[in-house]
């Protein structure tokens, strides 16, 4: 955790030795360094006129023994949160906490990091403009991301309408393949098709949203999709109903349930299943338990109108989203107590009821 790492500033020299590493190498986002340590703090343009700016964070430690990887994959997850908001990355700090060790290894492990986020980065026409590094036991790194969205193209939490059909953009079951790859208990190709998972953006998938009357999103990371869903159905004040039969998966996501292999975050996550229907009934079943594997770099949830519904699919798919599935819909309206126990019955009401 922070808490165990030693503060230590990356010194402007070392960042420039990055850049020049990088740019060497033929990255071609290896230019949004430039000027990084000349300055206090990075001087940013204003929005667009009429845009608003959203700002978002994200930070994990290293699941994989690839610097280059958890760059582009932490990048790209700090990505979804703006994408979930049909937002335009526009800028990013870096934190990168680095294991003890030589300063030359400490360097290349932090150069490998920022080949990786800036290639991602770079794609997605964000700029890395500074960042902070430390020393730790283990590699660890995250973005704080800036990006500005007009007002009418807003997707938010709270923006699920009664008859809203729900869509998943990406499979779920990081969480639990990269806990069995950590056991020794994972195949490489599931491992393979995981780490590929990860690395895909949720640019193309937040414009056909946008295009296809979407007004509600969020990306599906850490709560896992259960949690999410509940937070969405909170926030807009409704009920939803989503299929186990239908949940896109990764390969060999169910095998690892099935050998008990669960992500460290997924008792937390459980304790969601108090506001869904059906606990009991279907808590059994390595589906269900996969509603509460945390996500890395996971899809964007996302309800849509009915009629727009299939059209938006489609689109998808074309556009390489070949996983992306109908997972639910919302089935109605309720009150502020939705997910809170009532004083007269001190019954839950629940906001998810799960069908098989």
């Amino acid at each position: 955790g922070l808490d165990q790492v030693g503060q230590q500033q990356q010194p402007p020299w070392q960042l420039r030795q990055q850049e020049q590493r990088v740019s060497q190498a033929g990255t071609a986002a290896a230019a949004a360094l430039v000027g990084v340590g000349s300055d206090d703090a990075a001087v940013l343009p204003a929005p667009p006129p009429g845009h608003l700016l959203v700002s978002t964070v994200d930070f994990f430690r290293s699941f994989w023994p690839d610097a280059y990887l958890l760059g582009a994959i932490s990048a790209n997850h700090a990505l979804g949160d703006c994408y979930a908001m049909g937002a335009h990355p526009a800028s990013a700090l870096a934190l990168a906490v680095v294991p003890f060790g030589s300063p030359a290894y400490q360097a290349s492990e932090l150069g490998d990091l920022l080949s990786g986020a800036l290639e991602v980065l770079g794609n997605a026409g964000c700029e890395l403009v500074g960042g902070h590094s430390s020393e730790g036991a283990e590699l660890a790194a995250g973005f704080a991301v800036t990006g500005y969205v007009k007002p009418a193209e807003l997707m938010t939490k709270s923006g699920l309408r009664v008859g809203d059909v729900l869509i998943l953009t990406k499979p779920l079951g990081t969480g639990t393949i990269l806990a069995a790859a950590m056991q020794g208990k994972a195949k490489g190709v599931w491992v393979s098709g995981c780490l590929q998972a990860m690395q895909v953006s949720s640019a193309a998938a937040s414009h056909i949203l946008q295009d296809n009357g979407c007004r509600a999103a969020t990306d599906v990371t850490g709560f896992g999709l259960l949690g999410h869903t509940i937070e969405m159905a909170q926030a807009s004040q409704v009920q939803v109903q989503l299929s186990l039969s239908v949940l896109p998966l990764l390969q060999g996501a169910v095998k690892c349930i099935e050998q008990g292999v669960l992500s460290s975050l997924h008792a937390s996550n459980a304790k969601a299943a108090a506001e869904a229907c059906n606990y009991d009934y279907l808590s059994t079943d390595a589906r269900y338990v996969l509603l509460c594997d945390p996500q890395t770099a996971g899809g964007l949830l996302a309800g849509v109108p009915a009629q727009q519904a299939e059209a938006c699919l489609q689109a998808l798919k074309a556009a390489g989203y070949h996983d992306a599935k109908r997972v639910g819909s919302v089935v109605k309206g309720c009150d502020a107590d939705c997910g809170h126990e009532q004083a007269s019955s001190q019954q839950l009401v629940p906001l998810v009821d799960v069908v098989v």
